[in-house]
Protein backbone atom coordinates (compact mmCIF):
# COMPACT_ATOMS: atom_id res chain seq x y z
CA UNK A 1 0.00 0.00 0.00
CA UNK A 2 1.05 3.65 -0.40
CA UNK A 3 -0.36 7.16 0.62
CA UNK A 4 3.25 8.78 1.06
CA UNK A 5 2.68 11.30 -2.05
CA UNK A 6 -0.32 12.67 -4.22
CA UNK A 7 -1.51 9.19 -4.49
CA UNK A 8 -3.48 6.33 -2.51
CA UNK A 9 -2.86 2.89 -4.34
CA UNK A 10 -3.05 -0.88 -2.94
CA UNK A 11 -2.10 -4.46 -4.76
CA UNK A 12 -1.68 -7.81 -4.67
CA UNK A 13 1.10 -9.65 -5.27
CA UNK A 14 1.07 -13.50 -5.59
CA UNK A 15 3.48 -15.84 -7.68
CA UNK A 16 5.61 -13.50 -9.20
CA UNK A 17 2.81 -11.08 -11.08
CA UNK A 18 0.06 -8.51 -9.61
CA UNK A 19 -3.47 -10.12 -9.45
CA UNK A 20 -5.43 -6.95 -8.25
CA UNK A 21 -4.43 -3.25 -8.17
CA UNK A 22 -5.81 -0.05 -7.80
CA UNK A 23 -4.18 3.33 -8.20
CA UNK A 24 -5.89 6.86 -7.30
CA UNK A 25 -4.09 10.01 -7.55
CA UNK A 26 -5.24 12.35 -4.88
CA UNK A 27 -3.97 15.21 -3.12
CA UNK A 28 -5.73 14.31 0.29
CA UNK A 29 -8.19 11.49 1.47
CA UNK A 30 -5.99 8.93 1.43
CA UNK A 31 -6.70 8.64 5.42
CA UNK A 32 -10.43 7.51 4.30
CA UNK A 33 -9.89 6.05 1.16
CA UNK A 34 -6.86 3.54 2.09
CA UNK A 35 -8.63 0.74 3.83
CA UNK A 36 -11.68 0.51 1.28
CA UNK A 37 -9.15 0.34 -1.56
CA UNK A 38 -7.46 -2.81 -0.03
CA UNK A 39 -10.31 -4.27 0.61
CA UNK A 40 -11.78 -3.39 -3.13
CA UNK A 41 -7.97 -5.07 -4.13
CA UNK A 42 -8.67 -8.52 -1.55
CA UNK A 43 -12.15 -8.86 -3.47
CA UNK A 44 -10.91 -8.26 -7.13
CA UNK A 45 -8.19 -11.29 -5.94
CA UNK A 46 -10.85 -13.33 -3.84
CA UNK A 47 -8.41 -13.28 -1.33
CA UNK A 48 -8.66 -13.12 2.19
CA UNK A 49 -6.70 -11.75 5.20
CA UNK A 50 -5.50 -15.29 5.98
CA UNK A 51 -4.27 -16.17 2.76
CA UNK A 52 -1.42 -13.04 2.75
CA UNK A 53 1.86 -14.06 3.97
CA UNK A 54 3.19 -10.31 4.51
CA UNK A 55 1.94 -6.63 4.43
CA UNK A 56 4.38 -4.00 2.63
CA UNK A 57 4.03 -0.29 2.82
CA UNK A 58 6.10 2.84 1.35
CA UNK A 59 8.50 4.90 4.35
CA UNK A 60 9.05 7.75 2.96
CA UNK A 61 10.56 10.03 1.89
CA UNK A 62 7.37 11.84 1.17
CA UNK A 63 4.47 14.25 2.90
CA UNK A 64 4.62 13.83 6.54
CA UNK A 65 0.80 13.29 7.00
CA UNK A 66 0.93 10.57 3.91
CA UNK A 67 3.15 8.63 5.66
CA UNK A 68 1.48 8.56 9.09
CA UNK A 69 -1.93 7.27 6.91
CA UNK A 70 0.29 4.78 5.53
CA UNK A 71 2.57 3.43 8.42
CA UNK A 72 0.10 3.61 10.93
CA UNK A 73 -2.94 2.20 8.86
CA UNK A 74 -0.07 -1.16 7.50
CA UNK A 75 1.32 -1.34 11.41
CA UNK A 76 -2.57 -1.51 12.43
CA UNK A 77 -3.42 -4.47 9.96
CA UNK A 78 -0.24 -5.88 10.62
CA UNK A 79 -0.97 -6.38 13.84
CA UNK A 80 -4.48 -7.00 13.79
CA UNK A 81 -3.46 -10.34 11.18
CA UNK A 82 -0.32 -11.43 12.84
CA UNK A 83 1.62 -10.76 10.01
CA UNK A 84 5.22 -9.48 8.66
CA UNK A 85 5.48 -5.77 7.60
CA UNK A 86 8.17 -4.62 4.87
CA UNK A 87 8.98 -0.73 4.58
CA UNK A 88 9.53 0.17 0.42
CA UNK A 89 11.18 3.86 0.28
CA UNK A 90 9.34 5.93 -1.88
CA UNK A 91 12.32 6.72 -4.52
CA UNK A 92 12.42 2.64 -5.21
CA UNK A 93 9.18 2.39 -6.01
CA UNK A 94 9.22 5.06 -8.38
CA UNK A 95 13.18 4.01 -9.72
CA UNK A 96 11.98 0.10 -10.69
CA UNK A 97 8.68 1.84 -12.10
CA UNK A 98 11.44 2.84 -15.01
CA UNK A 99 11.43 0.29 -17.71
CA UNK A 100 14.98 -1.51 -18.83
CA UNK A 101 14.60 0.08 -22.08
CA UNK A 102 14.71 3.75 -20.64
CA UNK A 103 17.23 3.75 -17.92
CA UNK A 104 19.73 1.16 -20.07
CA UNK A 105 23.02 2.19 -19.62
CA UNK A 106 22.20 5.58 -18.11
CA UNK A 107 22.03 6.21 -14.57
CA UNK A 108 18.61 7.11 -12.81
CA UNK A 109 17.71 9.79 -11.01
CA UNK A 110 14.86 10.22 -9.18
CA UNK A 111 13.10 13.10 -8.05
CA UNK A 112 9.72 13.57 -5.69
CA UNK A 113 8.03 17.16 -4.51
CA UNK A 114 9.05 17.74 -1.14
CA UNK A 115 6.70 20.71 -0.87
CA UNK A 116 9.54 23.11 -0.51
CA UNK A 117 11.82 24.92 -2.23
CA UNK A 118 14.20 21.70 -2.37
CA UNK A 119 12.92 18.24 -3.65
CA UNK A 120 13.48 14.68 -2.40
CA UNK A 121 16.16 12.87 -4.39
CA UNK A 122 18.28 9.37 -4.59
CA UNK A 123 21.15 8.57 -8.10
CA UNK A 124 20.97 4.78 -9.28
CA UNK A 125 22.61 3.20 -11.10
CA UNK A 126 21.84 1.41 -14.50
CA UNK A 127 20.91 -1.23 -12.65
CA UNK A 128 18.94 -0.16 -10.49
CA UNK A 129 21.77 -0.04 -7.61
CA UNK A 130 21.97 2.65 -5.44
CA UNK A 131 24.67 5.34 -5.79
CA UNK A 132 23.50 7.76 -3.27
CA UNK A 133 21.56 7.75 -0.31
CA UNK A 134 18.03 9.70 -0.14
CA UNK A 135 18.67 12.98 0.47
CA UNK A 136 16.62 16.77 0.31
CA UNK A 137 18.32 18.88 -2.12
CA UNK A 138 18.37 21.86 -3.91
CA UNK A 139 17.31 21.32 -8.07
CA UNK A 140 20.19 23.34 -8.73
CA UNK A 141 22.79 20.85 -6.59
CA UNK A 142 21.48 17.93 -8.78
CA UNK A 143 24.12 17.98 -11.55
CA UNK A 144 26.59 17.68 -8.63
CA UNK A 145 25.15 14.89 -7.63
CA UNK A 146 24.76 12.93 -10.79
CA UNK A 147 28.15 13.61 -11.98
CA UNK A 148 28.56 13.44 -16.54
CA UNK A 149 27.08 10.48 -18.62
CA UNK A 150 23.66 10.15 -19.84
CA UNK A 151 21.08 10.82 -17.06
CA UNK A 152 17.48 9.84 -17.25
CA UNK A 153 15.06 11.68 -14.23
CA UNK A 154 11.90 10.36 -12.87
CA UNK A 155 9.67 11.38 -10.09
CA UNK A 156 7.08 13.67 -9.83
CA UNK A 157 9.06 16.72 -10.25
CA UNK A 158 11.37 15.20 -13.24
CA UNK A 159 10.12 17.70 -15.34
CA UNK A 160 10.47 20.46 -13.03
CA UNK A 161 14.14 19.82 -12.70
CA UNK A 162 14.90 18.81 -15.98
CA UNK A 163 15.93 22.65 -17.23
CA UNK A 164 18.56 22.18 -13.96
CA UNK A 165 20.73 19.54 -16.68
CA UNK A 166 20.55 22.25 -19.94
CA UNK A 167 19.12 19.01 -22.22
CA UNK A 168 21.62 16.93 -21.14
CA UNK A 169 19.12 14.20 -19.61
CA UNK A 170 16.06 12.57 -20.71
CA UNK A 171 12.43 11.99 -18.53
CA UNK A 172 11.12 8.70 -18.10
CA UNK A 173 7.71 8.28 -19.26
CA UNK A 174 4.75 7.65 -16.77
CA UNK A 175 3.30 9.64 -13.83
CA UNK A 176 6.59 9.85 -11.74
CA UNK A 177 4.44 8.33 -8.22
CA UNK A 178 5.02 5.18 -6.12
CA UNK A 179 2.85 2.30 -7.09
CA UNK A 180 1.48 -0.13 -4.88
CA UNK A 181 2.13 -3.22 -7.52
CA UNK A 182 6.16 -1.45 -7.60
CA UNK A 183 5.89 -1.74 -3.69
CA UNK A 184 4.54 -5.23 -3.96
CA UNK A 185 6.89 -6.56 -5.77
CA UNK A 186 9.64 -5.28 -3.75
CA UNK A 187 8.53 -6.56 -0.83
CA UNK A 188 8.34 -10.25 -2.04
CA UNK A 189 11.66 -10.50 -2.44
CA UNK A 190 12.77 -8.29 1.12
CA UNK A 191 12.77 -10.29 4.38
CA UNK A 192 10.75 -8.77 7.19
CA UNK A 193 12.64 -7.62 9.86
CA UNK A 194 14.25 -10.48 12.44
CA UNK A 195 13.21 -8.56 15.40
CA UNK A 196 10.00 -8.23 14.86
CA UNK A 197 9.74 -4.03 14.52
CA UNK A 198 7.86 -2.37 12.09
CA UNK A 199 9.35 -0.28 9.78
CA UNK A 200 10.15 3.54 10.80
CA UNK A 201 9.19 6.05 8.47
CA UNK A 202 12.01 7.46 6.27
CA UNK A 203 12.45 11.34 7.78
CA UNK A 204 15.02 13.40 5.48
CA UNK A 205 14.09 16.34 7.48
CA UNK A 206 12.08 17.74 10.08
CA UNK A 207 8.68 18.79 9.76
CA UNK A 208 7.15 22.41 9.41
CA UNK A 209 5.92 22.76 12.48
CA UNK A 210 7.33 23.80 15.48
CA UNK A 211 7.04 24.65 19.18
CA UNK A 212 5.84 28.16 19.81
CA UNK A 213 8.67 30.39 21.91
CA UNK A 214 6.26 30.77 25.10
CA UNK A 215 5.11 27.56 24.89
CA UNK A 216 1.73 27.85 23.15
CA UNK A 217 0.63 29.85 26.58
CA UNK A 218 -1.83 32.47 25.20
CA UNK A 219 -0.78 36.10 25.34
CA UNK A 220 -1.55 38.19 28.46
Amino acid sequence: MDTATNACSAALWEDGRIVASKFEAMMRGQAERLVPLIGEVLDDAQATWDSLDRLAVTIGPGAFTGLRIGLSTARGLALAANKPLVGVTTLEAVAYAVVLEERQDKNLLVVLDAKRADVYAQLFGPDLSPLTDPIAVMPEKLPGLTGNGPLVIAGDHAKTVASVFDGQATIASGHGLPEAEIVAALAAKTEPSKNGEPPAPLYIRPPDATIPKNGGKLRP
